[in-house]
């Protein structure tokens, strides 16, 4: 699997150490020449010192060929940017990093469907600990093939009761988030445009509800 990440910062680095140790082929892009030079004596990957917001430098490093995209520099409008470009110049998967809940909003309303916001998950998980709730042991609830996913309602979903939405076979929905707000599926909730559908089901069918639910070819 090829990933390309754009931001040699503390992220990018954990996740190209991880992903080398799992033998991913990573192709890591940093503007800072110094730091580039400091990663590529450290990195048993493709290093690129350049600007990763240019599409030239996304196609230096062959982003046609590439199964994912990952944008996390340390500036939110850039990543945002290159999640831009990666997504007019394949169909790999993107992951865009965000600091700032303004830019994660203004990243799900570009129909982007994988975003990392550190900072907001991290305060979750501490207040959660504060109320002496253990968070992490969800991720005992995710074995074998799986998945929790979430899709942002469009046009075409909204005014629906989720009742009436179809949903692959071995998959379900979970509830709805409208803002800080989240409605239990037993309650057949009508859908709003913006409202965030969790649904579970196996990664064989994830693609596939993407795709159902996929208004704007991204």
């Amino acid at each position: 699997m090829r990933v390309i990440i754009v931001g040699g910062g503390a992220l990018g680095q954990h996740l190209a150490k991880n992903l080398i140790d799992q033998g991913y082929e990573i192709i890591l892009i940093e503007r800072n020449a110094e730091h580039a030079k400091e990663l590529a004596e450290s990195f048993d990957c493709t290093i690129i010192n350049a600007e990763g917001t240019k599409p030239e430098i996304l196609e230096k490093a062959e982003i046609e060929e590439a199964d994912a995209v990952v944008a996390c520099t340390d500036n939110d409008q850039n990543n945002i940017l290159i999640g831009l470009i990666a997504r007019s110049s394949n169909n790999a998967k993107i992951i865009v990093k965000t600091n700032e809940e303004q830019f994660m909003a203004v990243a799900r309303k570009l129909g982007f469907r994988h975003i990392i916001n550190p900072s907001n998950t991290s305060s979750m998980i501490i207040s959660d600990v504060l109320r002496g709730v253990d968070t992490m042991e969800l991720s005992n609830l995710v074995r074998s093939n799986v998945r929790f996913i979430s899709i942002i309602v469009g046009d075409k979903t909204a005014g629906k009761h989720l009742s009436e939405l179809p949903l692959p076979s071995e998959s379900a929905f979970v509830g709805l988030y409208r803002e800080s707000n989240f409605i239990l599926a037993g309650k057949d909730p009508k859908i709003e445009k913006e409202d965030e559908l969790v649904v579970v089901t196996n990664s064989d069918q994830m693609n596939k509800i993407y795709d159902q639910f996929d208004e704007s070819g991204v």
